[in-house]
């Protein structure tokens, strides 16, 4: 427009409309107490090295409801963005993860990683964890950690929670020795070695080992291995019961458990069946027989879905109409009689 056009023609050149042009923008009045709690989240112990998208999670999880974009825009403009970690190129991987967990206390996987006091004294850590609620189930430090003391990390969480059915390592000199290979095998335990240069087949145990090295031990300077310890410890409970994780959407494993152990008692209920927690539950396993099916399938509780469960067929060589629901959701007998020329119903034979 300072070349003499007016302010329609310069908007039609340069493909924007007026309003466009005429936009100023109007921040909200709420935008500096929303940037204080972003400032406040990134500030905490153990939460400096938090993305925007666990700081929208941590604050859905205080209750206040906020869009991700409004979120986003605000932890750039306050300058809270981490820098962003190069991944290395490798070859996509041609198998993937062999035995994935299906349940909690399956699959355990375990591996060692390494760090320094500050005055240079070595530190190898035996990291444990459940590969289906990402649990980490213990963090053992020390200076040397040979067979035997995996052995009793593992005789440890066997008393406190049960040993699972597999075990996942890779080939190190501590995993494939004979002493624990008997051991595990004394008790039923399956193991499963990768594939020596295949990192992937363990991949949630190399995912723990990097966001517990990027936000504890690189973000930590220890002084001797009893301080290493106890700040380990703390940050392996602030993981497992606060940490929103990606996979888990954006919960913490204490928090995905909890859920998942609620989704199979109500699953059992829809069921029929008696949960480990009912009274009915004991007496079913001494008989050693399931539940009466149920005399007609809309007499059983809808499902979660809110959907009921199938007509059953009939045997063959018997027929029997039965009634469509009707458009008000009132459904007759299934023994009503069919009208002839209606094609409100159906046949099985």
């Amino acid at each position: 427009m300072s070349r003499g056009l007016s302010e329609r023609r310069s908007c039609s050149l340069i493909g924007i409309s007026r309003s466009s042009y005429r936009y100023r923008a109007r921040p909200r009045e709420d935008d500096a107490e929303l940037v204080s709690r972003l400032r406040t989240i990134a500030k905490k112990p153990h939460k400096t090295r938090y993305g925007y998208r666990r700081a929208l999670a941590e604050l859905r999880r205080a209750g206040l409801v906020v869009n991700h974009k409004r979120v986003h825009r605000l932890w750039r403009l306050a300058g809270l963005t981490q820098p962003r970690r190069r991944r290395k190129k490798r070859s996509k991987p041609e198998s993937g993860m062999p035995r994935a967990a299906t349940r909690p206390n399956e699959v355990w996987t375990y591996d060692f990683i390494h760090d320094a006091c500050f005055g240079g004294r070595k530190l190898k850590m035996l990291t444990v964890v459940d590969e289906f609620t990402r649990e980490c189930l213990a963090i053992e430090v020390a200076t040397s950690l040979r067979s035997e003391r995996v052995i009793a990390v593992l005789r440890r969480l066997f008393e406190e929670r049960g040993g699972p059915e597999y075990i996942r390592s890779d080939n190190g000199p501590e995993f494939i020795a004979e002493l624990i290979r008997r051991w595990l095998k004394e008790r039923s335990l399956e193991t499963i070695y990768i594939t020596p240069g295949h990192p992937w087949e363990n991949a949630h145990e190399e995912s723990f080992n990097g966001r517990f090295r990027d936000e504890c031990l690189n973000m930590e300077v220890f002084s001797n291995v009893a301080e290493a310890r106890v700040v380990i410890e703390q940050w392996r409970r602030h993981y497992n019961e606060e940490r929103p994780h990606s996979s888990l959407g954006y919960r913490a494993p204490a928090e995905f458990l909890e859920a998942w152990l609620a989704d199979q008692q109500l699953e059992t209920r829809d069921m029929g069946l008696p949960h480990s927690g009912s009274p009915d539950a004991g007496q079913e396993q001494e008989r050693g027989q399931s539940h009466e099916p149920c005399p007609h399938p809309y007499d059983h509780p809808a499902r979660r879905s809110g959907r009921t469960p199938a007509e059953p067929c009939l045997p063959a060589g018997q027929r029997q109409p039965y009634n469509r629901r009707r458009n008000d959701g009132k459904r007759s007998g299934p023994t009503a009689p069919a009208k002839p020329g209606s094609h409100h119903y159906a046949w099985y034979s």
